[in-house]
């Protein structure tokens, strides 16, 4: 990606920050996204795929757009997916994911419940992208997750914080410009390394037990940076770099669970270990 990219990017999170900075939180309660495909509470899971697939959109995504592309392809595969909206501002539309996330958390938590109600299944596999991936952490820790999940899998999850390329390394310099965000965004704010929140998600180890975890990261990152503070510690982490798998993935942030088969496809592996298959630059073909 070209520098100004690079650039361009993180700013435009941060000018959305300050779009919405006269809006005030709302605690809102989980919703489901329209049904495009996905989402259907009549699907019971197969004997091959015995758990339903929540999907956990990232910050500014929500639960359609995020999905597009991967919601679709575990359908093909024979998997009930599901996904969900969490920490919408009020009067904020389309752009989630900006509420406190422990908050977040808990309408993962209810939404979670439902899905295992309506398919009959005991746990669920949840796959999430950016603050998606990171937020479930949460729900796992401190909101009994851990019995009613098998496996977290993290696309680009910014675990321990996302400098966005360095620029919250700037805030200090910007009298009030944390308390703004704080105030404004709650959920930008708890994603600053050293919040207060990711301090308490990662006081005492990142996993919990039981529940086996995958991060799958870019090298080209713009966000959840630097990439390597997005990998996990812990007995049952597996930590992926896709350029590892494919030297010539050129995803970012947002590309990565947007469009990258070659993601994809190690998503998959994460969720149906005894069957995976290596993932290389051909997997943009499966």
């Amino acid at each position: 990606m070209l520098p100004i990219k690079r650039v361009l990017r993180p700013l435009a999170a941060l000018l959305l920050a300050a779009a919405v900075a006269t809006v005030p939180a709302a605690t809102a309660t989980a919703s489901d996204a329209p049904t495009s495909g996905w989402n259907d509470y009549s699907c019971k899971p197969s004997a091959a795929h015995p758990r339903p697939v929540v999907l956990v959109h990232g910050t500014l995504g929500n639960s359609v757009d995020n999905w597009l592309s991967l919601a679709p392809y575990l359908e093909h595969r024979g998997y009930c997916v599901f996904s969900l909206d969490y920490g919408q501002l009020q009067g904020v539309p389309l752009f989630h994911g900006l509420g406190p996330i422990d908050k977040s958390a808990a309408q993962l938590s209810g939404f979670v419940d439902k899905v295992l109600a309506a398919t009959g299944a005991g746990k669920a596999d949840l796959v999430g992208h950016s603050q998606g991936g990171m937020m479930p952490r949460y729900y796992l820790k401190f909101l009994g997750g851990a019995a009613k999940v098998n496996a977290l899998v993290g696309l680009a999850p910014d675990n321990h914080g996302a400098t966005l390329s360095g620029l919250t390394n700037l805030l200090p310099y910007f009298p009030g410009a944390e308390d703004l965000i704080s105030a404004a965004t709650p959920g930008l704010a708890d994603q600053i390394p050293g919040s207060a929140f990711l301090t308490k998600l990662n006081d005492g180890g990142d996993t919990v037990p039981g529940v086996h975890y995958t991060v799958i990261a870019t090298k080209h990152d713009e966000v959840a940076t630097p990439w390597r503070s997005q990998y996990l510690s812990g007995s049952d982490v597996h930590n992926v770099l896709l350029q590892d798998l494919c030297p010539l993935d050129l995803s970012e942030h947002v590309a990565i669970a947007l469009l990258d088969r070659i993601a994809f496809h190690e998503v998959a592996n994460a969720l149906d270990p005894a069957h995976a298959t290596a993932t290389t630059c051909a997997s943009v073909f499966s």
